[in-house]
């Protein structure tokens, strides 16, 4: 399944390999942004806090479809969720394995599937809260808070992870977020 990356860009010691289109690109940043302005900037009680939780479910939707009919390396397929492919990964990183791989890696795969559940859990949470029934009940705005809490530790693993798999692999993981090109080192393992 693995292949070695051989030259084929004007670069020397890399090669471009288009990743993420647009949409995805879109979703990615956008939804950070929403986790960003509701976790930080924006009032807990407001309407906006509301819309912009809205937004972020519709946002994870939208991937969700994408990844039913979008192109290859955003479909599920590209990265079906396998936590013995994850241990499996772990196990080959720790061992000093660089192999790169176009779609999400198996670790980065099982935490795609937990930030969007974790969105999607709050959202319902959060609807819950502005309902007649659940309005004021404390099991619900302590799961709220409780997922959105996994939510941030969650994303600090990401980026805690997206730095560690760019220094491993020597792709600059943020770079091919905002271009859509991973750009794969010379001779490098690619899956």
């Amino acid at each position: 399944m693995a292949a070695v990356v051989q030259q084929t860009s004007g670069r020397a010691s890399a090669r471009e390999v288009a990743v993420w289109d647009p949409l995805v690109r879109l979703i990615h940043w956008s939804l950070a942004l929403t986790i960003l302005l509701n976790g930080t900037f924006i009032e807990e009680e407001s309407k906006t806090h509301e819309w912009i939780g809205y937004v972020a479910l519709g946002l994870v939707g939208l991937r969700l479809v994408w990844a039913l009919i979008g192109p290859k390396h955003a479909r599920f397929s590209a990265f079906p969720p396998s936590p013995a492919r994850a241990i499996h990964h772990l196990r080959a990183m720790l061992s000093g394995d660089k192999t790169v791989h176009l779609s999400h890696n198996p670790l980065g795969a099982l935490m795609v599937y937990n930030i969007w559940a974790s969105v999607i859990a709050i959202g319902i949470t959060g609807y819950m809260m502005t309902t007649i029934t659940f309005f004021g009940v404390d099991w619900v705005e302590e799961a709220h808070e409780i997922v959105f809490n996994w939510l941030v530790f969650s994303v600090a693993l990401h980026v805690a992870g997206v730095a560690f798999d760019t220094w491993r692999s020597g792709v600059n993981l943020v770079r091919a977020m905002i271009n859509g090109r991973k750009t794969i080192p010379y001779g490098r393992e690619v899956e």
